[in-house]
């Protein structure tokens, strides 16, 4: 069958197409030439309205063992987000930390098709690729969690050599089913373990005698020697922290050149200056990042409400959980892998450190350049859901409408920023490129994210707004692989998308150590650990796509 979408405001970055009128062909779940003869099988009419392709969220915590306790501690959250569901789908609830079904739900229902676990515990990837699973509609994938693991550090500590290291990532990646690595504050979750409270860029944990910055050097050349298309992910030391866009600014100038993506930049860009000790450093940091290309950035924008914290550095998360709201929060161990904690909280509109927290989120979003370089994320959901990804798109788009908030909040916070002088607003292409275009190619999608023939069908209609929360927020059609699954807002149709993992060469002599490592010290055997293709794909509701690797710096 083959679909014609006509005369369609096009936003598509990857070909350099911003407003462009232009139609779309969709057959088998692709998009191709239009036709020699002219002739189509359906005609959608959407002239006058905007079409990108599907949006991608390649930072949210949808799977594995945080979110799953979070769901379970808050019982709450979701009694009071139940609803009535059709015949079409089944039930799901939660706001904070939505079932899966609901998250897939709410996800296609705002025009996204895409959504990136970002920290797969190793040991723990079987239940983390179940409840994704277990998500429908949107495409998914997970980067493992490395770098306070015990059999890492061993190695490190014993100066085994960067292509042993290599063999172990990539054997990690294969096996875990994983499209990219992440870090977690760097050697920091261990040392907790060895009852270190803190541990900076340059500190030893105390029974290695490695710092986070050997860490991060030592995995990044990883990635990037193994052609792993997504830059190493990394959660900084000192997240929360007073004072640490200082260690954020010595992590982007320690890696040398090195592709290194921060994520939730916000929570790493806090100075001490002022009455209350706490201040932006969003200025610099975004100045650092503009200077430094290899250097990319997500956000995590805190948004005012009840949310939950989920992390696996449960050194800051211990920290923290004297601020729990409700009083009730988990801190775990996991193995000799890492840990986990999780900290319900609510973000204040009147507490003067919430309210700079918004600020030097949105400072850093209109002060970074390039918006290839910058991601909309909300490190869901730390700093808030993920459906409120339209409301910040207006704050993003409508300054009258962000400097009508910011006059609302707490008087000192105001005066301790610059965001009402800020006169950038992000346009449609600036949008399309930082969750569409730029999300894919940081993530490594070949075949997504964009309008071109060839590339998946996964596109959204929507009707141009003034109001840019209300349009972000209800598209008039969304397709996931050439399926109408949303219409007029309302879902129409259950489908269930992809894994996109990455598949690098590693020497299979690696195997040995791990064998008697994981005979001596976990409960898990090596041959368990490792999860099949056919788990990933053994009921039909979903398959599995394996991404190229760069080559010579390119795809």
């Amino acid at each position: 069958m083959l679909t014609k979408l006509t005369g369609g405001r096009i936003f598509d970055p990857e070909h350099g197409q911003n407003d462009v009128v232009r139609d779309i062909y969709i057959r088998d779940g692709r998009i191709v030439d239009a036709p020699a003869d002219g002739k189509v099988d359906e005609e959608i009419d959407v002239r006058g309205k905007v079409v990108m392709s599907g949006a991608i969220d390649m930072h949210t915590h949808i799977g594995g063992g945080k979110v799953n306790i979070a769901r379970t501690m808050l019982p709450e959250d979701h009694a009071e987000s139940l609803v009535e569901r059709t015949e079409l789908m089944r039930s799901g609830c939660g706001h904070a930390a939505p079932s899966t079904l609901t998250t897939g739900y709410r996800y296609a229902e705002m025009g996204y098709t895409a959504g990136f676990e970002p920290a797969v515990m190793p040991v723990n990837a079987r239940q983390a690729h179940m409840e994704m699973h277990d998500t429908p509609i949107i495409d998914k994938g997970g980067y493992a969690m490395l770098g306070s693991d015990d059999f890492l550090l061993r190695m490190m500590a014993a100066n085994e050599d960067q292509e042993a290291i290599n063999n172990y990532v990539a054997w990690t990646l294969t096996h875990s089913q994983a499209i990219g690595l992440k870090v977690v504050n760097p050697g920091g979750i261990n040392a907790f373990k060895f009852n270190q409270r803190k541990l900076d860029l340059d500190e030893n944990n105390s029974f290695y005698n490695v710092s986070p910055r050997e860490i991060l050097q030592r995995l990044s050349r990883a990635v990037t020697e193994l052609g792993v298309p997504h830059p190493l992910h990394v959660h900084g030391c000192n997240l929360g922290v007073p004072g640490n866009k200082d260690t954020t600014l010595d992590t982007i100038q320690g890696i040398e050149g090195l592709p290194m993506h921060l994520t939730h930049i916000q929570f790493h860009s806090y100075g001490t200056e002022g009455d209350f000790k706490f201040s932006s450093g969003a200025a610099e940091i975004a100045e650092s990042i503009n200077r430094n290309k290899n250097i990319t950035v997500d956000v995590g924008q805190i948004l005012f409400g009840q949310t939950v914290t989920a992390s696996g550095d449960n050194m800051r998360q211990f920290d923290g959980s004297k601020h729990a709201h409700p009083n009730k929060w988990v801190c775990m161990d996991i193995e000799c892998d890492g840990g986990c904690g999780v900290v319900p909280f609510k973000y204040k509109d009147q507490s003067f450190v919430n309210a700079l927290q918004w600020m030097i989120g949105l400072e850093t979003f209109l002060m970074v350049d390039d918006p290839w370089r910058i991601f909309l994320t909300t490190d869901h959901p730390n700093g808030a859901p993920f459906t409120s990804y339209p409301h910040l798109i207006k704050l993003l788009m409508d300054k009258s409408f962000r400097n009508d908030m910011l006059s609302t909040l707490h008087p000192e916070a105001q005066n301790a920023t610059h965001l009402a002088s800020l006169d950038r607003e992000y346009s449609l292409y600036d949008i399309a490129i930082m969750t569409r275009a730029g999300a894919a190619k940081l993530v490594g999608l070949a075949d997504r994210g964009h309008l071109g023939v060839g590339a998946a069908a996964d596109i959204t209609v929507y009707t141009d707004h003034a109001d840019r929360e209300k349009m972000f927020t209800s598209p008039d059609y969304v397709f996931k692989d050439g399926n109408i699954v949303v219409k007029n807002g309302e879902l129409v149709k259950v489908t269930w998308g992809t894994t996109h993992v990455v598949k690098p060469e590693y020497d299979k002599g690696i195997e040995k150590p791990l064998k008697e490592y994981f005979d001596k010290y976990h409960t898990m055997t090596m041959g368990n650990f490792k999860i099949s293709d056919d788990e990933i794909v053994d009921d039909g509701r979903g398959s599995l796509t394996v991404q190229p690797l760069k080559k010579g710096g390119k795809l």
